[in-house]
């Protein structure tokens, strides 16, 4: 690996998602972050780049594994710096969205904000406020990440009209655990978010949509449901989020 290469794959790194070198010889690079805990070894072999990931949550390597080649269900390859820079950025929004990151960030957020607040106030309907507050924007903010700023059925990248749904409602969550996951739940255009949200659709197992039997063909066409529509991918700690969501939706069928 010779100097310019370095360089470059430096820079890729400070670009998307990891902004600091924690080691460096002559042969490889390892490239961290302080948002998130996973760390991204590179080699450069012949003219290919391998890229072993480290320190990820378990769900990292199938969520990665879906867009980009992987050999021995441990490295990534990339050809040149471009694809490089996409996996690195892809990896980093997975590290800060997927559990438990999303809950360490969370409660960094919740003791800032209460810091700034009389110490009186915990454990009352302030904290609560707080809490709730905090956490929505922290997983909105988690969704967005996950998947990749775009509806998880229509593919919409208008910011102002995502929603990030929860499949297990807030208020029926046992724990901040629960309520942060972003398997619970799905972004989604603000029509969907309604309807799902009321529980008038829901998900098969496969991702295909659903509609309850109260949502007549003319407002389904109104409200730009198809047939054909489902969600862009389904990973299987979504499951039992979503069987929980569907034992609802069955009411109104």
């Amino acid at each position: 690996m010779n100097p310019l290469q370095r360089a470059l794959i430096e820079k890729a790194g400070h670009d998307f998602g990891f902004e600091y070198v924690a080691k460096k010889t002559s042969g490889e690079i390892t490239l961290a972050s302080a948002r998130h805990p996973v760390q991204a070894h590179i080699t450069l072999i012949k003219d290919d780049l391998h890229i072993q990931l480290a320190n990820g949550p378990s769900s990292l390597i199938p969520e990665l594994a879906r867009s980009f080649p992987i050999q021995d269900e441990q490295m990534f390859i990339c050809r040149d710096i471009d694809s490089l820079a996409n996996l690195l950025n892809r990896s980093a929004a997975l590290g800060r969205a997927l559990p438990n990151q999303v809950k360490h960030e969370f409660n960094h957020e919740v003791e800032q904000e209460l810091k700034a607040l009389p110490e009186n106030v915990r454990g009352t309907e302030i904290e609560r406020m707080v809490r709730q507050r905090v956490g929505q924007q922290t997983y909105r903010q988690a969704m967005l990440e996950y998947w990749g700023g775009a509806c998880a059925v229509t593919g919409i990248t208008i910011p102002a009209v995502l929603r990030a749904s929860h499949a297990k409602p807030w208020a029926d969550c046992e724990s901040d655990a629960e309520r942060l996951d972003v398997f619970n739940g799905f972004l989604l255009s603000a029509n969907l978010d309604a309807l799902f949200d009321r529980f008038l659709i829901s998900f098969s197992h496969k991702g295909e949509i659903m509609v309850a039997s109260c949502v007549n063909l003319k407002e389904q066409q109104r409200l730009g449901l198809g047939p054909n529509m489902r969600l862009r991918w389904l990973a299987p700690e979504h499951l039992a989020y979503l069987n929980y969501h569907r034992k609802q939706f069955y009411t109104f069928l």
